[in-house]
């Protein structure tokens, strides 16, 4: 259950009003959100707030499947409390089914036909409500296609395997979940990433006193070896099976002769830079506290 301090938060947020209102408003009304904003309209103290310039960076992961065709989809919103409501996983999961059977060609395409879905949701909500991304998966017959929401959805994963196998899908799912690789394999690596990073490691070899009388060639096996170790933990095949960490997710793949086609990884949030607040101590201080 929220507490009053964050309820005093997400009231000043949806209204505009001050925070000595927002907490009068909450006693008058039983700490119901809804009412107390409403209770705020009516003695004209509300705001109309401009959502446009609020930053949504909560909100929801979520995948919607039809047998070996899936879609990933992130929603945001501005606080936990409405990432948690059900009016808010109604939204998002309606947004998911209607991206995964409209054949969309771009984001922008699918945003517009979402867009409708928005209007009640963010009157009802009272918060920024964004659509920021999808994608989409279309397995080949005969694969394994698996979903995993993890954290109630704060991080969500698609994972496209060569061969059926419904509980390797998951395992390697969750392990995409736990590490957040960059790369299936080493193959996938784009040449001019590893260059780039060649180069640097090049360069702090050569910085490096105790490698400065070190012969070219074992210089390059050296530099080889730390490029190897830097991608290692970006590489989803060199990394511990969550269900057998002794063996990396590629040994396991190997025993079992399957092969990883693809995965998608989500986190709520992930790039967007959030407004860091010390709200209690704010309401603290003009509580009087």
């Amino acid at each position: 259950m929220a507490t009053n301090i964050e309820l005093i938060k997400i009231l000043r947020e949806r209204t505009g009003a001050g925070i000595m209102d927002c907490k009068n408003a909450l006693a008058a009304t039983g700490d119901d959100v809804d009412k107390a904003s409403d209770w705020l309209r009516e003695k004209g103290i509300a705001k109309q707030a401009k959502k446009a310039d609020r930053i949504a960076a909560e909100g929801l992961v979520t995948i919607a499947q039809n047998g070996l065709k899936a879609v990933l989809v992130e929603v945001n919103c501005e606080t936990d409390f409405v990432a948690n409501s059900d009016p808010f996983k109604e939204l998002v999961a309606q947004i998911a089914d209607k991206v995964l059977n409209g054949n969309f060609a771009s984001f922008e395409e699918a945003n517009a036909a979402v867009a409708p879905l928005f209007t009640d949701a963010t009157v009802k909500l009272g918060e920024k409500l964004t659509f920021r991304r999808f994608e989409l998966v279309q397995a080949a017959e005969g694969h394994s296609l698996t979903g995993y929401i993890h954290g109630k959805g704060k991080i969500g994963v698609l994972v496209d395997i060569e061969k059926a196998d419904e509980e390797l899908g998951k395992g390697i799912a969750m392990t995409v979940a736990a590490y957040s690789p960059k790369y299936a394999s080493f193959a996938d690596i784009p040449a001019d990433v590893i260059e780039a990073e060649k180069k640097v490691q090049l360069e702090a070899c050569k910085n490096d006193e105790k490698l400065k009388n070190k012969p070219e060639q074992a210089l390059v096996k050296i530099v080889e070896g730390k490029v190897n170790k830097y991608f290692s933990e970006s590489v989803l095949e060199q990394i511990g099976y969550i269900y057998e960490p002794e063996k990396t997710v590629g040994q396991v793949l190997k025993e079992k002769g399957n092969a990883v086609v693809r995965f998608v990884r989500f986190q709520t949030g992930e790039g967007i830079e959030k407004r860091v607040d010390n709200f209690a101590e704010e309401v603290a201080k003009q509580a009087g506290n």
